[in-house]
């Protein structure tokens, strides 16, 4: 398995990967990813602004995900708590994964490439921010380190919960 920067041939089968999560979502209640978002506008930002990545094996793309290290600007008002460190650090989103290989821990190599590239640029700190209701991402972030910080609201006002691990 490798990974690598997602390029526009690409969009296709990442739509199609986070149209299997939107339907998951929706199966179980989960009020994310239920209003278009994101759609082909979002996903080919990502991918010019360098931050979209594929998870590859013998030529398939098995799961998304973006990594940025630009600033959050929801990120500036925690509440409920507060977040672990106040330095740089990297955000990943929108982590999605082919239906046909989830339950093989393709998530948790996700994260881990992210740590990976976070330290490659000498950052220590990942944040994440996830719906209440996402059970299965809060445990997946709990089983791979990182710890609830508080509530944060997206520019659009929607509350979600934010969790942080640093290394």
């Amino acid at each position: 398995m490798e990974f690598r920067k997602s390029v526009k041939s690409d969009v296709p089968k990442i739509m199609s990967i986070i149209k299997q999560a939107q339907d998951y979502f929706k199966k179980q209640n989960i009020d994310q990813w239920q209003n278009g978002y994101p759609n082909e506008e979002v996903i080919n930002n990502d991918i010019k602004n360098n931050q979209s990545y594929v998870m590859i094996n013998e030529g398939n793309i098995l799961a998304t995900t973006v990594i940025s290290f630009e600033k959050e600007l929801s990120y500036e008002n925690i509440i409920d708590g507060k977040w672990l460190t106040n330095g740089e650090y990297g955000v990943i989103h929108r982590i999605a994964v082919d239906n046909n290989y989830k339950g093989l821990g393709l998530s948790h190599k996700i994260i881990k490439y992210a740590e990976n590239l976070c330290l490659e640029k000498g950052v220590h700190s990942i944040k994440v921010d996830t719906h209440e209701d996402n059970i299965p991402m809060q445990s997946l972030l709990k089983k791979s380190g990182f710890k609830y910080c508080g509530v944060v609201y997206l520019e659009d006002g929607v509350k979600r919960i934010a969790f942080e691990k640093t290394f």
